[in-house]
Order: structure tokens, then sequence, then C-alpha cells
């Protein structure tokens, strides 16, 4: 067991493109200088754990002085198809820190881009953007669009997916993981990865995944991520969906071939979380139903409120992606398991970790 280098990525027919990269990004900084992130199949365990590292000292830094100056000069363009709040603000908030400045571009309908408006290619409007700025954050309503872009002829500097329709969300996967990795105190079956925390994790991992699982891109990399990721404990992979909405047969088929990992199916949340660590929310996302009627079948299908809670173990975490509609009770905000706000703080740090690495300047 130790970076499951054989393993094959079937999540989509263009998944053969990522066969280059896969397992590229190590502990050796210089393998992510420069370098695209666009899946989590790139990561080997020993690069997570170096970029898990950096984020606990970029959270050091910003808690003491709140930031420096290491990308002072360097310029991020911050490209959005799709709505984001969290996201990209995060990288925003990451590049201010780190002494760098950013141009948004909204090239959504009604944004403030010209280019999808006129005809312009993708390719051309990232590769027009890479004269301006040092590393592109691209999120695409289309599944596969940004590893077109990342991986094709046109583009010359790095390029981080935040998102591609349903497909992958790395950057989200990699902060939840190290959220996970943090608030438990796992430890990764790699050099220097135990973590020898007075409250670190034993036994095996229970992970509970809840809601929209067939369009939680969110779901979809983290599952493959912890799947694919060589931890010191068997990993439990528990789906709790609605009928319609279970996780995708090539996501399962894809942690099918990883080791030391078990996946359960249920349908009744409060037997899910039965000897459950994380329990992992996703919203019922309106935007990607064909129609009104179909989303209302099955929106509040799952609620996350007190009672549940007070069944659920004692050290068990909550954890969701946001934005949250009525997935998760406001009650349970207060209950010191719920970490889905410092998970978000979660994301500036990692996002940073993330700049800093692929900009050199770690």
């Amino acid at each position: 067991k130790n970076l499951h280098i054989t393993k094959i990525d079937i999540m989509t027919s263009a998944s053969n493109d990522l066969s280059a990269v896969t397992n590229t990004l190590t502990d050796d900084v210089s393998s992510w200088e420069g370098k695209n992130l666009i899946s989590v199949t790139q990561m080997t365990t020993s690069g997570i754990l170096r970029l898990f590292e950096t984020a606990q000292s970029m959270r050091n830094l910003v808690r003491s002085k709140g930031g420096d100056d290491r990308l002072k000069h360097k310029v991020l363009a911050s490209v959005f198809y799709e709505a984001s709040t969290r996201t990209s603000c995060s990288f925003q908030a990451a590049m201010m820190r780190l002494g760098g400045t950013f141009l948004h571009v909204d090239g959504g309908k009604g944004g403030n881009t010209s280019a999808s408006k006129k005809g312009e290619s993708l390719e051309d409007t990232i590769r027009c953007l890479e004269c301006y700025t040092d590393v592109t954050v691209l999120r695409h309503p289309t599944t596969g669009s940004v590893q077109q872009v990342a991986l094709g002829d046109g583009t010359v500097k790095p390029v981080i997916n935040a998102g591609d329709g349903v497909g992958e969300h790395p950057t989200q996967a990699l902060l939840d993981f190290f959220t996970i990795f943090d608030e438990l105190g796992l430890s990764l079956d790699v050099d220097n990865g135990n973590n020898t925390a007075d409250n670190s994790h034993t036994g095996p991992l229970v992970v509970v995944l809840l809601g929209d699982l067939k369009h939680g891109r969110t779901v979809h990399s983290l599952a493959k991520l912890l799947a694919r990721s060589s931890l010191k404990h068997e990993l439990v992979l528990r789906y709790c969906a609605p009928a319609s909405l279970e996780m995708p047969a090539h996501v399962k088929e894809y942690v099918q071939q990883c080791t030391d990992v078990k996946q359960e199916e249920y349908s009744d949340m409060s037997e899910a979380v039965k000897g459950a660590n994380v329990l992992y929310v996703t919203r019922v996302q309106k935007e990607r139903f064909e129609t009104t009627e179909d989303y209302e079948k099955v929106k509040g299908a799952y609620v996350v409120d007190t009672s549940l809670m007070e069944a659920a173990p004692q050290g068990m975490i909550v954890m969701h992606p946001l934005p949250r509609v009525d997935e998760i009770s406001t009650d349970v905000d207060s209950d010191p398991r719920a970490c889905y706000f410092r998970q978000m703080e979660n994301g500036m740090f990692v996002r940073m970790a993330i700049l800093a690495l692929i900009l050199g300047a770690p």
C-alpha cells in the first residue's frame, strides 16, 4: 500500500488525458511549481501531506501576521462561468493575503465579460488572460472543460480547476480532506505522516456522504481523494441519498479499485451516522434539475437537526461545502461538532498553500 499508482481514472471518457499527470504532485516542492491542478488524481499521499503542512503554516501566518508579500507582483485570473461566492472569494483573499492581486471575470449570463457573448472560445479567452496574469482559477459548467483548457496546447501558465459542471472540484476536496485530517487527527501512511497529537484518530475512518450525490462534484472528488490516499486507517464510505440522487456508478467503480476501502449504501440517515466520524452534508442542487417538479420531489429529503445530533456519536464532525438551504438546521450551528464554518476558513489556508506551491513560493 503506497501511492496507488496503478489505479486508472475512469471518471470521464477524456480521463486518459490525465494519465500523464496522475500522481505527479509529490512532497518535492518543485513538482508543484508551474503545474496545473485539475484533478485529485494528480495527488500522491506525500504530496497531500506537503500541501497540508503548508496550509497549517499559512494558518499560523494569517493568525500571527495577517499574511506576507511572497506573491507580490503576481496576478491571479479569477474566471467563473458559474456563480460562486466561497471559492472565488477564498482564492482572491488567499492571493491578497500573500501580497498578490487578482482580476475577476464573471463569464456567466449577465456577467462582466464580452468574450463568450462575441463567440470567443474558452481556450482563446484563457490564453488572452494569461497575457496579463500568472495563474488562472477557472470554473465552467461543462464537465471536462477545465481539463481540456489546461491540457491543451494553448495555455502556458498554470490553471486551477474551481469546478467543472458535475465533474470535479479538486480544491474543495483538498480543503475538505484537510478539515477531516485536522479535526480528527488523521495519520497518513507516508514518511512523517504519523499524527502525534493527543486526540489523534485510531481505528477505521467512517465518512457519511449525505444528500445530492448525483450532482455533487464536491463528493465525487472527496470520495476519490480519500479512497486513493494512503491512510493509516481503514476507510468506510457510506452513501446516503434520495432514490434518484445516488452516487454515480463511475465514482463507485473508481473507489472499488482502491485498497482498504469499503463502500456502503443507506437510505436511513439515522442508521448511516451510527459509528460515523464524519457527516458530510450536501444540498439538493436546484440548478441541476430539468424541472422544478423534479426538484420539489427530493427537496428536504434529509435534514440534520438537533435530534439527529443527540443520537449521533459525540466525536462525529458535521461538514458542508455550503451554501445550505434547509438540509442543516441553524440550531446545529452552536454544536461544537458543526465545523462547516471552520471548514470554510480552511479553504483560504489550503488555497493559499496551493497558490504558493504552484507559483514557487511555499
